[in-house]
């Protein structure tokens, strides 16, 4: 691997509506290196990537390709000057050939004509290349996404040909599949390319990267060569603490209740999502789950309230074998979930804060029996003032309240259907620190009076504050629970460092 700055960044700022989401980050790829490029939500990942590749204009500072300054004002003038990018969704054509996917653009011409012979036979060249066994003249679609994967990549390489980016590229691999997708990687470094991986696999990032960039709230936090970083300082990195500072306190009823579990699952998993698990939960405890951005975290919550459909293990509702292959399947046995995106998964932004608080309700008793108009307004009064939504007019359109107030909404609905077992994923996310302590209070009230809860959150203190017991996700599977006096920050931190397969 050589030392030269491939592509470098400095000073580079970006703001939308006047909200600073790059402010003054530096990025310098080398020529012949992979360098994986990590943030948790909102870090600023995609818009650095996004003004590295002509997608965005950048507000602020310099980018140098291979000594020589550039400013790519689209993505096919970045694509000229050697900087290639695969999303995590293959931006081809399904429909299209494999060959006509290579060249789509750019196709041999003769006469005026497309050159479909010498088409096929660079596609082929190309195709050898890579070791990808694949027919020019079948539709892209008639391949797995792997296969998929490289076509992209080998379009993109030979497009541009020196800077890759290459956004989530394995997330719907299998093992066998990503080590294929390596086996290319080390070969184009090997060639001399500049290629960044944007990821959130720790696993993976150990095994392929030479070096590793963190961005955390919108600027660099550093860059270190990965051999020389252990997976707990990479961590603390990430999630902007360090191990000696972290601390969490306790809340004293924050216990174990003395109670038989009444939702079990056993083996419980689904390939390409979140790997088997067992867990039980018992009625008036607090289940946290803790884990870095594609830990397995919302695949999980997906997972046990049917969203996603396991293909192992077994679900148990007070030792009852149940079914909870969809949503309302696990409404019916009372389970609620609180989704992580409120505003695309869980308001309705133009029904009115009545209409959204009955929603769950509505939909177990089905349509064909709505629910009065007079007992909706009661159930909407007890919750605004239960939950203290503000301003307190159930005819208000949803989309009008803030962020807090939506989430406490979310709440109301699904606590109008009075569940056993309620699903919060990221429940203090992006709202005001009023909303946040009155949603922590009723966390603790709602554990009192003996609702079983799970909850996901990426705040380490919150979890150490009220959950009975905590689970502990590293690269898609359950590594480690803690339960009493072990839940502290430091030990989640500690245990999000643990590699997923230890598990």
């Amino acid at each position: 691997m050589t030392h030269d700055a491939l592509l470098s960044a400095q000073g580079i700022d970006k703001s939308f509506f006047g909200v600073k989401v790059l402010d003054g980050v530096d990025f310098t790829l080398r020529a012949g290196e992979i360098h994986a490029l990590l943030g948790e939500n909102g870090a600023g990942k995609s818009t650095l990537v996004k003004i590295l590749t002509g997608a965005y204009r950048r507000d602020a500072g310099q980018m140098h390709l291979a000594g020589a300054e550039v400013e790519p004002r689209s993505v096919a003038e970045a694509q000229n000057l050697g900087i290639g990018t695969v999303y995590q969704e293959v931006n081809l054509l399904d429909n299209l050939t494999v060959a006509e996917n290579l060249y789509l653009g750019r196709q041999p011409r003769w006469m005026g004509l497309t050159d479909r012979r010498r088409m096929r036979a660079d596609a082929h060249e190309l195709l050898a290349r890579y070791h990808v066994t694949a027919d020019p003249d079948e539709t892209l679609a008639h391949y797995p996404v792997a296969v998929r994967q490289i076509i992209a990549i080998a379009r993109a390489v030979d497009l541009s040909g020196k800077v890759l980016f290459l956004d989530e590229p394995t997330a719907s691999l299998d093992a066998r599949e990503v080590q294929s997708l390596f086996d290319v990687l080390h070969q184009l470094r090997q060639q001399g390319l500049g290629i960044v991986i944007i990821t959130h696999f720790l696993d993976q990032v150990y095994q392929i990267a030479d070096r590793v960039t963190v961005l955390r709230n919108g600027r660099m936090v550093g860059s270190r060569a990965i051999s020389e970083l252990p997976r707990r300082d990479l961590v603390s990195m990430m999630l902007g603490r360090e191990l000696a500072e972290a601390t969490g306190h306790r809340d004293p009823d924050a216990t174990e209740p003395d109670t038989a579990a009444a939702f079990k699952f056993e083996n419980y998993g689904k390939r390409g999502s979140i790997a088997p698990f067992d867990l039980a939960i018992r009625p008036g405890e607090v289940v946290g789950i803790a884990g870095l951005l594609g830990s397995g975290r919302t695949e999980t919550a997906r997972l046990l309230f049917g969203i996603d459909r396991p293909d192992s293990g077994q679900a148990t509702v007070d030792d009852h074998p149940v079914s909870l292959h969809s949503p309302e399947e696990a409404i019916a046995h009372g389970f609620g979930m609180c989704p992580e995106e409120r505003k695309s998964d869980g308001i309705v932004g133009d029904l009115s804060v009545r209409q959204n608080i009955v929603l769950a309700l509505q939909a177990t008793r089905g349509w064909a029996r709505p629910i009065p108009r007079r007992e909706a307004d009661a159930l909407a009064t007890q919750y605004i003032q239960a939950l203290d939504i503000r301003p307190p007019d159930p005819d208000r359109p949803i989309k009008f309240l803030s962020g807090g107030n939506q989430q406490k909404a979310i709440l109301a609905r699904w606590l109008a259907t009075e569940p056993r077992l309620l699903i919060l994923d990221e429940p203090t996310r992006g709202i005001d620190i009023g909303a946040h302590a009155e949603i922590i209070n009723l966390i603790g009230k709602l554990r009192a009076e003996g609702m079983a809860l799970v909850v996901i959150s990426s705040e380490i203190e919150e979890l150490v504050a009220f959950s009975t017991r905590v689970i502990v996700l590293s690269d898609r599977h359950h590594v480690r629970e803690l339960k009493g006096a072990e839940i502290t920050a430091e030990a989640i931190v500690e245990a999000m460092a643990v590699p997923g397969e230890a598990a």
